[in-house]
């Protein structure tokens, strides 16, 4: 896999060569998109799925050497578990069994305590496509009332080729870090559905360009400033010698910085789908929109001040997935607390075996339901609303987006560094101030309902 114009331009841009490999990966992509709008558009769908796969097993091997036998091997198990086992539970139950053993086999057998890039890496995106796979095929074996109007649209009534497959799954523009996108969605591209100018390629050149360009800006940032934030600075003597407000504050800036690494990836990524136009999501008052692969709200993102504004603007396709797949089929258990807890589950180990992420998506479970509490106490107390919509919201705004990227920055701790020892002991320099602050706000939340909220409003809460 060693390649010296790769080392060099690694070293020159003082990078590790595994990321440097991963980005330009993905830049990649546009090349590969603009030769399949000028050359393979009007082509039949065969040679399509085969640029398609070709392609992305080019970029694998690129990235992973001989290790691309493991992506091949899932493909090919699931393609026969479809063929032979058809549209049944069985099969989708199985599906997603072996999907999950193997690539949580893939995390335990792989695991070092640092943030590598690797087979795994791509592998976990793959594993959310073909299990969504196997819920797209078994829906479409069902009657048409039977599914509600997302299953409709992604349904899959015909037979599945294994060549279809194959350029689904290395599709360059979702094979490395996503998006999220169902096999109809791949068939309407391959078809020439997902355009503007149905029937010819679309006028998507700028909104790709627009998407690459933020990519590019969020990139730009992260290259200048990750090298003064590193995961690193939290286990060195020089950290635990800072001031306490100092710690704090560094957690949330790192908090920043550490996430424009994935918004840049996934930004650049989204323009790769545009330009082919599988970005492509209808119209919507006259405007054509190029979203349907958008894996951030980047606005929404940076001036939410709310937990739930940045998770609702972050990943939004793997979100969306796991809520489709997940949280909405795992309705006959008639509560949504214990379907919210069994997808962060889910989520927990699709994202590895660590403890540091148990951690995470544990104190962002408790974290979001603090906030809805708080929000609804705002929302039913005169007083507060009074404040929250007079001249000192600007000042609030502060506050209010402070303690949100701190928490934030809190939560993401373990999840960056994995393991018991390491965020431990990050938690201890700071005092468990995460912890502390939520559990007072959990303990104190009741007394101030009872002493804002007037009492008609507390009695209605009661009969809800």
């Amino acid at each position: 896999m060693a390649a010296p114009w790769m080392e060099k331009l690694s070293q020159t841009l003082g990078s590790p060569e595994p990321a440097v490999r991963l980005i330009f990966s993905i830049l990649i992509g546009y090349p590969f998109a603009l030769l399949y709008r000028h050359f393979l558009f009007y082509q039949p769908a065969t040679v399509i799925h085969l640029f398609h796969a070709l392609s992305g097993l080019a970029l694998a091997t690129f990235n992973f050497g001989p290790q691309i036998y493991h992506s091949a091997v899932c493909i090919l198990v699931q393609f026969l578990m479809l063929r032979l086992m058809g549209r049944t539970v069985t099969a989708v139950l199985s599906s997603f069994s072996f999907q999950m053993l193997y690539l949580l086999a893939g995390y335990y057998y792989t695991a070092t305590e640092e943030y590598d890039i690797k087979w795994t890496m791509p592998h976990c995106v793959l594993t959310l496509k073909l299990i969504g796979l196997a819920f797209d095929y078994y829906d479409g074996g069902k009657e048409p009332e039977e599914l509600t109007s997302q299953q409709k649209s992604a349904a899959l009534s015909s037979p599945l080729s294994l060549l279809e497959v194959c350029g689904f799954s290395y599709f360059y523009g979702g094979f490395l870090v996503g998006p999220q996108f169902p096999l109809r969605s791949y068939q309407r591209l391959v078809a020439g559905e997902l355009s503007d100018c149905p029937g010819k390629p679309p006028n998507s050149v700028v909104p790709a360009l627009k998407r690459f360009s933020l990519g590019f800006l969020f990139l730009a940032i992260f290259a200048i400033f990750s090298p003064h934030y590193q995961d690193s600075y939290y286990l060195t003597d020089e950290y635990d010698a800072q001031p306490f407000w100092y710690r704090c504050v560094f957690i949330l800036i790192w908090a920043k910085i550490i996430l424009y690494k994935y918004v840049c990836c996934w930004l650049i990524a989204e323009g790769v789908c545009i330009l082919t136009g599988l970005g492509y999501n209808g119209v919507i008052e006259g405007e054509h929109q190029w979203d349907a692969c958008a894996n951030m709200k980047v606005w929404l993102f940076e001036t939410t001040p709310y937990f739930g504004g940045t998770i609702a603007s972050f990943n939004i396709n793997t979100n969306a997935w796991a809520a489709r797949h997940v949280f909405k089929r795992l309705k006959f258990l008639g509560n949504k607390s214990l379907s919210h807890v069994s997808t962060l589950f889910f989520l927990t180990i699709w994202h590895g075996l660590h403890s540091g992420y148990v951690l995470c998506f544990s104190l962002e479970f408790f974290i979001i339901i603090l906030e809805r509490q708080a929000q609804a106490l705002v929302q039913d107390s005169p007083a507060l609303t009074k404040l929250a919509n007079s001249s000192l919201y600007p000042l609030i705004y502060v506050i209010q987006q402070f303690i949100h990227w701190l928490l934030m920055g809190y939560a993401l701790v373990p999840f960056c560094i994995f393991t018991y020892d390491k965020w431990l002991k990050v938690y201890t320099s700071v005092y468990f101030c995460g912890h502390v602050f939520l559990l007072v706000v959990f303990l104190v939340l009741p007394y101030l309902r009872k002493a804002l909220v007037p009492n008609r409003e507390r009695s209605q809460d009661k009969q809800d």
